[in-house]
């Protein structure tokens, strides 16, 4: 689960990382209260930020705006505040990783403009190679890490968190040494570090990430921040869990959620309905073997319900590139009748328009053939899962030469 921006810096400020002072807004009405509000402490230089799921704010644009000037702003006065809110709230601002839809603004951030003397990125995330929490730091700040990777690796610094001891003087010491801190500035680097794998840890986290870090005087701070969670530990943490925007997340995503089902649109034709992610990865792999694009992830689970197909299902088919479907189930605990029953039912009801190919094998396979082949409906049966990739790859290319 992603979090805003203002509300990252929220939790991490609680953990006593430094950020400047901000205050987040619903409405036009709130950015220019939350501008006088900072003026009043001493605001002299704000910035406004455009609050989506998504990077590259600054250098993005809004669709059918008059001006360029991307979703992060500086502004001088309470009404350059005023006219740049007007310009970002229920605005659609496209980003490198919005896509052309773009995703429309809803939440603004105002914040203190501070005099940033160096920018640096920071990120803590799980190193999958050693299996430890790590922290990568790099003194190119502002820019996109994968960038950096590219051109300059070796300005980039791993330092990997002994699980046993947690986060030591030493690995403070080497990531700051890493970001060329000394001193002051160096003592607050540490810190900062400190407080960011213990919010990390504590909190569930899959990634935080920091770009920029800045130095303000000898102050380290956060400028930006970007959280995301791990959704199985999210009953843990039901303030996290709190904070979800669900205007944010992808509406068919969001039902299969709540209703329990792994699912991640694609940008192929055939659909795909499997119990467990292995055999749903294995099933995508085969359909692109045979020369065929997957239009989705979707894992029904082991214990799924003729509910649970039908809504999986109907998920399937409201994405209007899907023009075939390859249901493969093996059934253990999920029976195969269930299976079928579903995908029958489902089928009926929206008028099922596109070849469908189903590979049944497991508990009670035969009762749900038979519900199949009873059913009047135009299901391809296949033998095996070679079988039912090679059908739905030729049943869908058919079907789009029609």
């Amino acid at each position: 689960m992603n979090i805003h921006e203002y509300q990252a810096k929220d939790l991490l400020e609680k953990y006593g990382v430094a950020i400047p002072k901000g205050i987040a807004a619903l409405s036009v009405d709130e950015a220019v209260k939350a501008a006088q509000e900072l003026e009043a402490g001493g605001t002299t230089l704000f910035v406004i930020k455009a609050q989506i799921h998504a990077g590259g704010r600054g250098a993005g644009h809004f669709k059918d705006a008059a001006d360029d000037k991307g979703g992060v702003r500086l502004c001088k006065t309470v009404d350059d505040v005023k006219v740049a809110a007007e310009a970002m709230m229920n605005k659609i601002l496209v980003t490198k990783q919005t896509g052309d839809e773009g995703k429309e603004v809803t939440r603004l951030y105002v914040t203190d403009g501070v005099d940033i003397e160096k920018e640096y990125y920071c990120s803590v995330v799980l190193d999958r190679v050693t299996s430890r929490v790590a922290f990568m730091v790099s003194t190119e700040g502002g820019m996109d890490i994968e960038e950096v990777a590219e051109s300059t690796p070796e300005k980039i610094i791993n330092v990997a968190i002994d699980p046993i001891e947690g986060f030591t003087q030493a690995d403070g010491d080497k990531l700051a040494a890493g970001l060329e801190l000394t001193g002051a500035a160096a003592a607050s680097a540490v810190t900062l570090f400190g407080s960011l794998y213990k919010a990390y840890m504590e909190l569930d986290a899959e990634i935080i990430e920091i770009n920029p870090l800045i130095t303000v005087g000898d102050t380290v701070m956060a400028l930006d921040a970007k959280m995301s969670f791990d959704d199985n530990a999210l009953f843990r943490h039901p303030e996290v869990a709190a904070l979800r925007d669900e205007s944010e997340e992808d509406a068919t995503e969001k039902e299969a959620t709540d209703h329990e089902l792994s699912y991640v649109r694609l940008d192929g034709n055939i659909g795909c309905m499997v119990n467990g992610a292995g055999l749903a990865m294995s099933t995508m792999d085969i359909i692109k073997l045979y020369g065929g694009e997957p239009a989705n992830f979707l894992d029904v689970g082991g214990g799924a319900d003729k509910e649970r197909v039908t809504v999986a299902f109907k998920i399937i088919l409201s994405d209007p590139n899907v023009k075939g479907i390859l249901v493969n189930i093996f059934g253990g605990i999920m029976k195969c009748d269930v299976i079928a029953e579903g995908v029958v039912a489902a089928a009926k009801e929206v008028s099922l328009s596109v070849p469908l190919v189903v590979r049944l094998e497991g508990t009670n396979v035969e009762e749900g053939k038979e519900i199949m082949a009873n059913s009047g409906l135009p299901i391809i049966s296949a033998n095996d899962l070679d079988d039912a990739a090679r059908k739905v790859v030729d049943a869908t290319k058919q079907a789009l030469a029609a």
